[in-house]
């Protein structure tokens, strides 16, 4: 595969670049432990598989030519990440000494990191525009695809399970009373950053 390597590389940073998905995974990491925020990272790495079957697909390819079809998905992504910071920085903050609530289970937090991921529209965008500078044309292109893909998704579970690793570490400050209101505010502020960047970004 051309230049396999290369993507491997600029796979590797785009995943660890902090961004919505990290910042997800960090809070769940604190809330629900290590164990309980696989179903969050498993989240986004499936979400990851989408969009790029997506990319891959005439949706895709119309979303990519259809201004008003972008607009549509950059603002609905724009909005389900403010309702994501201003949930966050509502949150009371999270007892060390209590156990995480049985309602937050694996599934759910699947749901969250899969939607934060579809409503992502940049997302589609790498892929179209990644994956492309990767494929030798005159080798199979369903196993190479795939190969760069599932290659990301893999990379998006084991970065994010460090992230949530050393959140552990961090965790009994972080959810005392100063701390955890600190990281519900930080948090829900960078989530409403990243919809006011998303929103106004230009094609």
């Amino acid at each position: 595969m051309t230049l396999y390597l290369l993507f491997l590389l600029m796979a590797t940073a785009t995943v660890f670049s902090p961004g919505p998905g990290v910042v997800m995974t960090l809070s769940n990491a604190l809330r629900d432990g290590l164990r309980g925020s696989f179903g969050g990272i498993l989240g986004i790495a499936a979400g990851a598989l989408v969009v790029a079957a997506l990319s891959a697909t005439t949706l895709g390819a119309v979303v990519a030519a259809s201004a008003l079809a972008f607009t549509l998905l950059q603002f609905a992504g724009a909005a389900y990440l403010a309702y994501l910071g201003i949930r966050l920085w509502r949150a009371p903050v999270f007892r060390f000494a209590e156990k995480p609530p049985r309602a937050t289970n694996a599934a759910r937090r699947f749901a969250q990191g899969l939607s934060l991921q579809l409503t992502n529209p940049k997302a589609i965008f790498f892929f179209l525009s990644a994956l492309p500078q990767f494929i030798d044309p005159a080798r199979d292109y369903p196993l190479q695809f795939a190969t760069l893909v599932f290659t990301y998704a893999a990379l998006v579970v084991l970065i994010h399970s460090v992230y949530a690793a050393c959140a552990q570490r961090a965790r009994r400050w972080l959810t005392s009373e100063r701390g955890g209101r600190l990281l519900n505010r930080v948090a829900g502020a960078m989530f409403l950053l990243f919809a006011a960047t998303l929103a106004a970004a230009n094609r």
